[in-house]
């Protein structure tokens, strides 16, 4: 992070998403076919157990927790533990809602049997912050563990931040990431009733007939470590965070600014902090919800920056749907299988992009390329934008 300190490795990470349970299944699920006939994608079947020690653990513990710490198990494997003092790891998280499956259940269970049954696990299971403070118990993390909540754009904000404190010289390791399972009756319904959601249930990003995104779930983690001590203790470096940035609309509560100029601004101070010029972008992993506002303020934020040509731009939510807080995570997540597999995944579902999109959109098929750096966008409701721009390891 230009200007900032020490550079920041990634070393590890993990993926929980209804297209895939960890990396390899999560990359393959990103190269098939998108989401056609739903409101909700979710994952089917899942059993939470093998990331718990015994079943009363795993039932004290919210969706949302069990795929956080899923997600963490992998992306621990990878890294290998952290040699360094547990006081200065952190653990960053992100996430839109939290446990509202929990919140809805136990409502239910209040109006339906009265209040002397509600679970007296309800506040722990329920409460925004349990991923990150699961992780950091689980993992004895003791350095700073706190939750953004900035709605879609929270991960996003999550990996920025956790990566600053690691440049800022107040961390030498970070686990971070975000999660999300909130696709409960009440809450479909909202987001249905609000015409957030496709009515034909097909998440088709920057597509002439988008109509409205698919609600999904999912969670990735990322173990973010100071270059130098990765390198020191032999760890293999996955890729590097360049640089982060945030903002506000400041416009409106759930439409995008006219113009996505809090996009363009955002943008150009993710490369600012990085140290990069629009030119230096060679892929944006776009926000891409597959609504027609969003998905045209962000086709003309890219434009404004980026040029003609811009560089590949795609969005993974016609796999994904929208996982709302766990958004930039997976998204994040496919940036660095990118890398890996040199392919830009297409945007799943999309086959004649709108007369309102002047990007180089990636549709039909993986498109391959040399991989360099990618800026990831994640915009939310209340005007939040971030972007993080991450790299090949180098």
């Amino acid at each position: 992070m230009q200007g900032a300190g020490s550079r920041v490795a990634i070393t590890g990470y993990g993926v929980v998403a209804p297209c895939g349970i960890g990396k390899a299944a999560f990359w393959k699920g990103l190269l098939g076919p998108g989401i056609v006939g739903a409101k909700t994608v979710e994952l089917a079947d899942w059993d939470p157990q093998p990331y718990f020690a015994n079943p009363k653990e795993a039932r004290r513990a919210d969706r949302v927790e069990q795929f956080a710490l899923a997600a963490a198990a992998e992306a621990f494997a990878q890294s290998g533990e952290l040699p360094y003092d547990h006081a200065r790891i952190g653990s960053i998280f992100g996430t839109g809602i939290g446990g509202l499956r929990t919140l809805e259940e136990q409502v239910i269970v209040r109006v339906e049997k009265g209040e002397r049954r509600v679970s007296p696990f309800l506040v722990p299971m329920m409460m925004a912050n349990a991923c990150g403070a699961a992780v950091s118990m689980r993992y004895k993390l003791r350095g700073p563990a706190e939750t953004i909540c900035t709605a879609c754009a929270a991960a996003t904000h999550a990996i920025g931040y956790a990566a600053r404190l690691i440049a800022w010289g107040r961390c030498d390791a970070v686990v971070t990431g975000g999660a999300e399972s909130a696709a409960t009756v009440t809450a479909v319904a909202g987001f249905a009733n609000m015409t957030a959601l496709s009515s034909t249930g097909c998440s088709k990003p920057f597509d002439a007939t988008r109509d409205g995104f698919v609600f999904g779930e999912g969670a990735a983690v990322f173990v973010l470590e100071r270059w130098d001590l990765a390198v020191a203790r032999g760890a293999t470096i996955i890729g590097e965070v360049l640089g982060a940035a945030s903002n506000a609309d400041a416009h409106h509560i759930t439409a995008p600014s006219p113009g996505g100029v809090g996009a363009v601004a955002c943008m150009q101070q993710a490369l600012d902090d990085a140290g990069l010029s629009p030119r230096d972008i060679k892929q944006v992993n776009a926000h891409g919800t597959s609504t027609p506002l969003n998905d045209q303020a962000e086709a003309q934020a890219v434009a404004h920056l980026f040029g003609n040509p811009t560089p590949p731009v795609t969005s993974i939510k016609g796999v994904t749907g929208h996982p709302l807080g766990a958004a930039g995570a997976l998204e994040a997540a496919a940036v660095l299988l990118s890398f890996e597999h040199s392919l830009i995944p297409p945007t799943a579902n999309t086959t004649v992009l709108g007369p309102d999109i002047n990007c180089d959109v990636v549709i039909g098929a993986p498109r391959p390329w040399t991989p360099g750096p990618t800026i990831s966008n994640n915009f939310g409701f209340g005007g939040h934008n971030g972007s993080v721009v991450l790299a090949p390891a180098s």
